[in-house]
This record gives structure tokens, C-alpha cells and sequence, in this order.
């Protein structure tokens, strides 16, 4: 579970992070690498602890422990983001199924490592969640046709009804009512929703656009309409 530690010479993340792991080696081993690194960082060793720190504290990043003992990670994530902390979240799992994996997104995770992780990998999804540009501007609510995203309430309506979406869903539909008919490619939503900086793993763009357009379709025509060859567009 634990690599060896990188020996980088790029430029330091000064990132302060939270780590949530209840395993004691690892969760040490985690914050030598990031010291080193030039991260400050605090840990908590379970749910409850790390859910007061990433409310009560700022932190440019959280890292999360999925199995944590007494309140559990996907718990923890949901009440983070219950309480309006926008921190981004990535979220360390031994469980590699899918469903596993978009049940902690859906609980408004940022991203995932599947255990056992190197070091490397797991510096390199920080850097990109650190890269990921911010959608905020000073507009509070957003409009498309019938559909309507408030970004203070974070409630996403159709025709004056809610519509429950996933965080990454939110961000996702967000990215696209901010570009209406706009040609977005696959690899610019990874960079913005996802935080990566190359295109991998392009296939979750697809299945989450399969995700929003079936909630706010209803049916009817799709909002956001395929570009052969070059990726999506919200219609306008």
C-alpha cells in the first residue's frame, strides 16, 4: 500500500491539506510525502474528527479515507458539502468497483485513488485538483431555456421543479450553461470538471453527460446535443 517516496525536484504545492485515514502508517507515510513536498498538513484519524477540521478549519485540499470507524467517508464528504465547504475532496478507497467509485463522486467527492496508490499518483491528482479552474463568477443563478442552476443554494430546476443532481452533475451542467453553444471537447471538461490536465479516462465525460441528460431531458429533446469528433454542446 505504501510506494516509495518520490524524489521530485519540481516546484512545491504549498497546499494545505487534510488527511482523513485511520490507518496510522499510511496516514503518516501520506503526510511525510507532502511535507516534503511543502504541503502543511493536519490529520485526523477518524470520520468524526476530519469532519469537524474540514468544517471548522480552511484547507485547499481534503483527502479522504472511505473506511473510516464510526462515521464513514462517503458520510463525512456528504456532510461537507452539506455545510457549503466547496474544499475540494479526494477520496482514498480499497474498493475499485464503479459503483463504489460513483457513489463517493456522488456524495461530492472530487476525485478517487484506489488503494494501493503510488505517491506519485496520488501528487499528481492533487496537482490537477490545484489546476482545476474555478467556475464561480459574481452571477448567482444561471439560466438556460427552462432550466435553472442557483449557485448559492446549489439547486439545479427545470420548469420551477428541482432536479436532484449529483456535485459532479452540478458542475458538469454549471460548465455548460456557462458556455451555451459553445463546442466544449472531452478533454476541456475533464481539465475544468474534473481537474485533469491531459485527456484520461475520457470515458467518464461520457457516462456522466448519459447521467445529466437523462435527469433534465425528461424524454424530450436533449439540452446538450453530440459533436461528432469534437464533444458537447449545450443548445441554445
Amino acid at each position: 500500500m505504501i510506494g516509495p517516496i518520490p524524489d521530485h525536484d519540481n516546484q512545491e504545492m504549498t497546499m494545505r491539506t487534510l488527511v482523513i485515514e485511520d490507518d496510522v502508517r499510511l496516514r503518516r507515510a501520506v503526510r511525510r510525502v507532502l511535507e516534503q513536498e511543502g504541503c502543511v498538513v493536519e490529520e485526523a484519524p477518524d470520520g468524526l474528527t476530519g469532519l469537524e477540521a474540514a468544517i471548522g478549519r480552511e484547507f485547499d485540499i481534503v483527502i479522504l479515507d472511505v473506511l473510516l470507524p464510526g462515521l464513514d467517508g462517503v458520510k463525512v464528504c456528504r456532510a461537507v458539502r452539506a455545510a457549503g465547504v466547496t474544499t475540494p475532496i479526494l477520496m482514498l478507497t480499497a474498493l475499485g468497483e464503479v459503483e463504489d467509485r460513483v457513489t463517493g463522486l456522488d456524495a461530492g467527492a472530487d476525485d478517487y485513488l484506489v488503494k494501493p496508490f503510488s505517491f506519485d499518483e496520488l501528487l499528481a491528482r492533487m496537482r490537477a485538483l490545484a489546476r482545476r479552474p474555478p467556475l464561480e463568477s459574481p452571477e448567482t443563478v444561471l439560466v438556460h431555456r427552462d432550466l435553472s442552476l442557483d449557485l448559492v443554494k446549489h439547486l439545479a430546476m427545470k420548469d420551477g421543479q428541482p432536479i436532484a443532481l449529483s456535485a459532479t452533475e452540478f458542475r458538469l451542467l454549471e460548465f455548460f450553461m456557462r458556455n451555451p453553444g459553445h463546442v466544449i471537447s472531452r478533454s476541456r471538461i475533464l481539465e475544468v470538471v474534473w481537474g485533469y490536465s491531459r485527456d484520461v479516462e475520457s470515458n467518464v465525460v461520457d457516462t456522466y453527460v448519459h447521467y445529466l441528460r437523462n435527469k433534465i431531458d425528461g424524454g424530450g429533446e436533449s439540452y446538450i446535443r453530440t459533436v461528432r469528433g469534437a464533444g458537447y454542446a449545450l443548445g441554445r
